[in-house]
């Protein structure tokens, strides 16, 4: 820790380690909306056809950072508006369009640093424009590095809004009013100024995973917007400050080290996420064969018991599993009630009953509809309906049931099991009682005024006062006041 801090003791290590969270935290905050968009190829594209605004800037103005800023902004934007109008306007595909103007920008922009090499006698280092060199920083380079930060991050905050839905849903962002071009564009704008801002730290080749890392890295982590918002710059910024003092410390490019130091966080959320990690998804893969497994335990003790006592032997032989993988099923069945065992034999109770009579209903419904809708034959059904039972949710086979008609025996003969189900009913959220409980049904009248306060298809409410002028409902932990003309329009569906 000491050897750390000690690297932060000098004045150039200092301005470099604020340009670089500064930078961490700009691409974290927008990376999201570039991720989220798709549009990381553009990010690409515009970090290298801004080369040709730089040269202009410096070829007109000299050493000016506002003159080759400006230019960089100019050719980004013109960039941008170039590959929008060949996409619209040309049967060419969209990668494609902008693989042919980002590099043609980006020679373009080459030609113009050889010609100022050559013919101007002007030295400008491609090596630090490709790759950044941030422990040159000087306080101009810092105050508009700062300046572009602050600006993104304002934009962002007070538009969130507008991005937000622009972003997961054009088309009801256009009812509403909102400019989705418009949007669009101003996405590119704040895009180049980040781009332009993170040249001196990253360079144009390394800035893309700056955008693209930290924002792929919240995404494992969250699936809220705000939220990954916040972890990306978080990780953006972590990400920049220790990849700096790591170049520092082994005296290696800092804009590479970085993007390593970005890349091996991502990985270890691609690894430990909770919710999207690997490690998670592959416990989740192995607790479902094992479900899926005692299922299968529990339908051959159903099977055995009509005929004799199950004993372990006995299922040993039926099912071809191993002994210690057998036991660990039993006793998993047994801890969940779902059978039991004495005198050596095993058993299946009322849990284990109406489980295995779910089992057998979706198997013969599945067997009936590949017989009945698809046209399958009846001896070659039966291995699709053996998997199909285990995977399908319940919801699935009421609608399996209600396309077939609610048919009562399967194509071999056998009675298909009926289940006693709630009664479903569509209703208007006026109409529900204090403390009633419903999720939001799925057709709505006013899809616009719903996303605006909050409540999606298929959210979970519950009634917690209401008065002849409004209805006060709790939803996602929040408590939402809905006026009583508006809950009048408003469909919920409720269980009897």
């Amino acid at each position: 820790m000491d050897d750390f801090l000690a690297i932060f003791q000098h004045e150039y290590a200092i301005r470099a380690l604020i340009a670089s969270i500064i930078v961490g935290i700009t691409c974290g905050i927008l990376g999201c909306f570039v991720t989220l968009r798709r549009m990381a190829l553009i990010g690409d594209a515009l970090s290298h056809a801004i080369l040709p605004g730089v040269v202009a800037g410096f070829l007109f103005f000299g050493h000016n950072p506002l003159a080759i800023f400006g230019g960089a902004v100019l050719a980004g934007l013109f960039t941008a508006i170039l590959i929008t109008w060949i996409q619209r306007n040309s049967i060419t595909k969209d990668d494609a369009s902008i693989g042919i103007v980002f590099t043609a920008m980006f020679a373009l922009g080459i030609i113009g640093i050889s010609w100022l090499t050559k013919k101007q006698g002007i030295h400008l280092d491609m090596k630090d424009f490709l790759f950044g060199n941030v422990l040159g920083v000087s306080d101009n380079d810092l105050w508009l590095t700062a300046m572009i930060g602050c600006y993104v991050a304002l934009i962002i905050f007070v538009f969130f809004k507008y991005f937000f839905i622009s972003t997961f849903d054009p088309v009801i962002a256009a009812t509403m009013g909102i400019s989705v071009a418009l949007i669009h564009y101003f996405l590119m704008f704040l895009l180049s100024l980040t781009i332009v801002a993170s040249l001196q730290s990253v360079g144009v080749i390394l800035v893309v995973a700056m955008l693209i890392i930290p924002a792929s890295t919240a995404y494992l982590l969250t699936n809220k917007l705000l939220t990954m918002v916040l972890i990306s710059a978080a990780i953006g910024m972590v990400a920049a400050s220790s990849g700096l003092a790591l170049a520092i410390k082994t005296e290696l490019t800092p804009g590479p080290m970085m993007t390593l130091s970005a890349t091996f966080l991502f990985l270890i959320a691609l690894l430990f996420s909770p919710k999207r990690g690997f490690l998670v998804k592959y416990a989740k893969r192995l607790q479902k064969n094992l479900t899926i497994d005692q299922q299968d335990v529990l339908k051959t003790i159903i099977k055995l018991s009509q005929e004799e006592g199950v004993t372990f032997t006995k299922l040993r032989s039926e099912l071809h599993f191993g002994t210690i993988y057998l036991k660990i099923n039993l006793w998993n069945l047994q801890r969940l009630n779902v059978i039991n065992h004495q005198n050596r034999k095993y058993a299946v109770t009322d849990i284990g009953k109406n489980l295995g009579k779910k089992l057998l209903r979706a198997h013969r419904l599945w067997e009936t509809y590949m017989t009945n809708k698809m046209g399958i034959p009846t001896d070659k059904v039966h291995e699709s309906a053996e998997k199909m039972e285990h995977i399908a949710q319940a919801d699935f086979w009421e609608k399996v049931d209600k396309a077939l008609g609610h048919p009562e025996i399967d194509p071999h003969g056998s009675p298909i099991p009926k289940l006693n189900q709630k009664k479903v009913l569509e209703i208007t959220l006026n109409q529900l009682a204090i403390n009633g409980k419903g999720r939001i049904a799925e057709n709505q009248g006013n899809a616009a005024f719903l996303w605006q306060i909050g409540l999606l298809p298929n959210t979970t409410i519950w009634i917690t006062n209401k008065t002849e002028d409004f209805v006060l409902i709790k939803a996602n932990n929040r408590n939402i006041q809905v006026s009583m003309v508006e809950a009048q329009m408003i469909q919920v569906v409720v269980e009897e």
